[in-house]
């Protein structure tokens, strides 16, 4: 298949693909230094790009090509995780404003058939957001709308896809939108005229309600790549007028439901993989055959944007060893996090959602990867776990240590009596500058404050690795790691 690629993981996915005889396409001027390979201008089968929080990638296009992907990207390491994207870019649903925002509503979006028919259980529904500036009339809270999806949102993230309320088809050199005549969206004035006249050369019109819309790899491509681009845009653009026809008239609320159970068109298929910290260092084992690679490569680009920056500097300025230790003290004294930062605990889930358990003080950092950190507690309910009352006062102190797949949190009195520990076993623990990362794995180990030891929540660990969310392989991780933590405590 034909692949684009972007982001820090780039050159690693690269070589990944390269190794398994797939071509990468509209390659950056980086990638062509670092590989003795021929890169071909071609349309993608899929587009593969860093998430913008750095912390994995999404890969969307054919159907046909995403599947393959899933297991090439799932392949970097046992704590790569993915997740089908339930609203790929271009596809189109039926959907309820929800409420409006400043600039926009929030949509509810049928995604799928709701298998167990409990519409309020949100397996078959998502939420997508709106732009007034979308829409040719102002929408309310109620009103039933159709949406084509502009840009999609990975799980773990805070945003809600992207929608639109015209339809657009195609892509790469040439798409199609509604309106009449030819736009061009490159700046290059005098491509732009070469362009405006090229459906004329071509003796092409696109269809009724539809105009040609030609995108900058336009410009360097030829008349064939043109027109065959252009006969791909066409044949989208029929296939959603076809949608749109059968489908009638615009799903609406009944009895709390949608009308519409399924995406009206799904020209494209998606997924989003996040990649844990040992994925992160097998992709660097990727990288290190195309180019120089320094040691926790991509665990230090996901940090920041300055962190990523400075890893390009040192690696321009010298030969990096390929088994030096990681260098977390050099990396923490750079970028943090330092004594007395804040830093947030971010508790990914198995199903791809990411909950923020708070803010907590740092209180040290040794260079070894150990994180020390405390939050005060509010009062009201009782610890998970350990069953024991939360009262105000209460201090919960961390201990975290980079790669290590679980972390204990011990939560103390306001006179220092202990009240128990939670250890939560979890993939290997990233702390960055402003957060520690790792996705639960259900299964923890707690030690009350009468000694006893207890393993908990095993049911949930086997229910995510029925649902698929768990690969078998990470579950035997998560139980070996709790029964040695039994044994230890």
């Amino acid at each position: 298949m034909n692949v684009r690629v972007r982001g820090i993981y780039a050159t690693a996915l690269t070589q990944a693909l390269l190794d398994e005889g797939h071509e990468v396409v509209d390659a950056s001027a980086p990638i062509r230094r670092r590989f003795d390979a021929e890169f071909g201008s071609e349309p993608p089968d899929a587009r593969i790009a860093t998430t913008g929080d750095r912390q994995g990638v999404g890969a969307h296009g054919d159907p046909d090509a995403v599947g393959p992907l899933r297991d090439l990207l799932t392949d970097a390491g046992l704590d790569a995780l993915a997740w089908t994207d339930p609203t790929p870019p271009r596809t189109v649903l039926d959907g309820t404003v929800t409420e409006t925002l400043g600039g926009g509503a929030v949509v509810r979006l049928r995604v799928g058939d709701d298998s167990d028919g409990d519409d309020s259980d949100g397996d078959a529904t998502a939420e997508g957001y709106l732009p007034f500036g979308s829409v040719d009339d102002r929408v309310e809270a109620g009103d039933p709308v159709r949406v084509q999806v502009r840009e999609s949102a990975a799980p773990w993230t805070d945003r809600r896809p992207e929608l639109d309320g015209s339809l657009r088809a195609g892509g790469g050199l040439v798409a199609l939108e509604p309106g009449t005549g030819t736009r061009v969206d490159v700046r290059n004035d005098e491509a732009a005229r070469e362009l405006s006249g090229m459906l004329d050369l071509l003796g092409l019109e696109p269809p009724e309600g539809w105009r040609a819309v030609w995108k900058p790899p336009a410009v360097d491509a030829d008349t064939g790549e043109l027109e065959a681009g252009l006969d791909r845009a066409v044949a989208a653009a029929e296939g959603l007028d076809a949608a749109v026809d059968a489908a009638g008239g615009v799903g609406v609320l009944d009895g709390g439901g949608l009308v519409r159970e399924e995406p009206l068109a799904t020209p494209n298929a998606g997924v989003w993989v996040w990649f844990g910290r040992e994925s992160r260092f097998g992709l660097d084992d990727r990288r290190r055959g195309a180019t120089a690679t320094m040691p926790g490569h991509h665990r230090v680009k996901a940090g920041s944007a300055d962190a990523s920056a400075g890893v390009d500097l040192a690696e321009a300025l010298c030969e990096p060893e390929a088994d030096a230790a990681f260098p977390f003290g050099v990396v923490a004294d750079a970028f943090g996090p330092a004594e007395g930062d804040a830093l947030r605990l971010e508790h990914g889930k198995p199903d791809g959602r990411l909950i923020t358990l708070g803010e907590a003080t740092v209180t040290a950092v040794d260079a070894d990867g150990s994180v020390s950190v405390e939050r005060e507690m509010t009062g009201g309910g009782t610890y998970d776990g350990l069953d024991v009352p939360r009262e105000a006062g209460d201090v919960a102190e961390t201990s975290l240590k980079e790669g290590r797949w679980w972390y204990p949190t011990t939560y103390r009195g306001r006179d220092g009596t202990v009240r128990g520990t939670y250890v939560n076993v979890c993939t290997p623990v990233e702390v960055f500058p402003d957060a520690a990362r790792y996705v639960d794995l259900h299964v923890d180990v707690v030690k009350h404050s009468d000694g006893t030891v207890e393993r908990v929540d095993d049911d949930e660990l086997r229910e995510a690795e029925t649902a698929g969310d768990v690969p078998e392989p990470l579950a035997e991780k998560a139980r070996s790691v709790a029964s040695a933590l039994e044994n230890a405590l």
